[in-house]
């Protein structure tokens, strides 16, 4: 009998790394476990590390923390440290494997561009851009890409905002039925000193003052299905955009949201009032006001079929998921939690 493939995930405890785990437990692929807790390996044991990945088919790392917080200091250290970090114990135990994997799949990140509203990012004439966040990806795949791996694949995945049910996409939601799911609006703001030094500052863009800046997004259904594409694709190597072919704009994506979740009104958002909610909730301006419009020209060329390409689709299914995972057997209302 053949033994299954060994498929080693990093960062498997968040929103993608949980869905790539069943995806290829359920093909009968043996996964192991990276993280700060295990279960297989710990970041700070490079030996298991080694282990791990000596021997696997496939290394996946989508460990870094969440950037849905302040960019304060700390934050920033920490953002930093958890993708360069970790992604660097990945390359040491690669270039160390006796037996190296076929295939090492990185994530990054769509950010990576530039505040794009007057035309669209791909591999071959994106246009890299400037700030903490671009410092980040920049950063982030240098330390992916150092230094020749003749054995091993590597591929960096240029992932726009995912949707699904548990993503950044929740909050967005709930403020819709809650009639605040308007367009978000940019406009001027005083800069500070710090803020500028450390490079997230939003500059004011007048295009984008009507909720005009690009959206682009990815189902996350389309995530696994993309990794498994570039799994099966010797020909894919370097960086990949991991995005919907049909990126829309706020105004357009925030009446989806409403509509999605049966909200007859959303009252817009001005730049000042989401700079004091931003502080509030603990989050930056940025992840709202930024044009993103990146688009999958290497997928599309290659053949990947995404199976959400428009928006209202996405987030028909994202809803109706939700809505069953709420229901007990035969449709009947789930027992509430002890």
């Amino acid at each position: 009998m053949t033994a299954p493939r060994r498929v080693v995930l990093a960062g498997a405890s968040g929103f993608i790394g949980t869905a790539l785990a069943q995806s290829f437990r359920d093909e009968g692929a043996e996964v192991l476990l990276i993280g700060r807790r295990g279960p297989d390996a710990r970041w700070n044991d490079s030996a298991a590390i080694l282990a791990a990945v000596d021997g696997a088919d496939l290394v996946i790392n989508m460990a870094g923390k969440s950037v849905n917080c302040r960019y304060d200091a700390a934050n920033r250290a920490e953002i930093f440290r958890s993708r360069l970090e970790t992604t660097r114990a990945l390359h040491d135990a690669v270039t160390a494997a006796a037996h190296p994997p076929r295939l090492w799949i990185n994530s990054s990140t769509a950010t990576i561009y530039r505040h794009a509203d007057d035309r669209p990012m791909t591999e071959s004439t994106g246009e890299i851009g400037e700030g903490f966040s671009v410092n980040v990806a920049t950063s982030w795949e240098a330390e992916f890409f150092r230094g020749g791996l003749p054995s091993t694949r590597r591929v960096a995945l240029r992932t726009a905002i995912v949707l699904g049910d548990g993503s950044a996409l929740a909050p967005i939601m709930m403020l819709a039925r809650l009639g605040l799911g308007g367009p978000q609006f940019d406009g001027r703001w005083p800069a500070t000193r710090a803020g500028i030094a450390a490079g997230t500052y939003h500059r004011y863009r007048p295009n984008s003052r009507h909720g005009r800046q690009r959206f682009s997004w990815i189902h996350l259904d389309d995530v696994v299905g993309i990794v498994r594409f570039v799994d099966d694709h010797p020909e894919l190597e370097g960086v990949v955009n991991v995005s919907a072919p049909n990126p829309t704009d706020n105004r357009t994506f925030m009446a989806s949201v409403r509509r999605a979740v049966g909200a007859r009104i959303g009252i817009p958002t001005w730049r000042w009032m989401l700079e004091l909610g931003s502080i509030a909730i603990r989050t930056e301006t940025e992840l709202a006001l930024k044009s993103r419009w990146v688009l999958p020209e290497r997928l599309e060329a290659a053949g990947y079929p995404f199976r959400y390409r428009d928006h209202d689709a996405a987030l028909a299914a994202i809803v109706a998921a939700r809505g069953a995972s709420s229901r007990g057997p035969r449709g009947a209302p789930r027992a509430p939690r002890p």
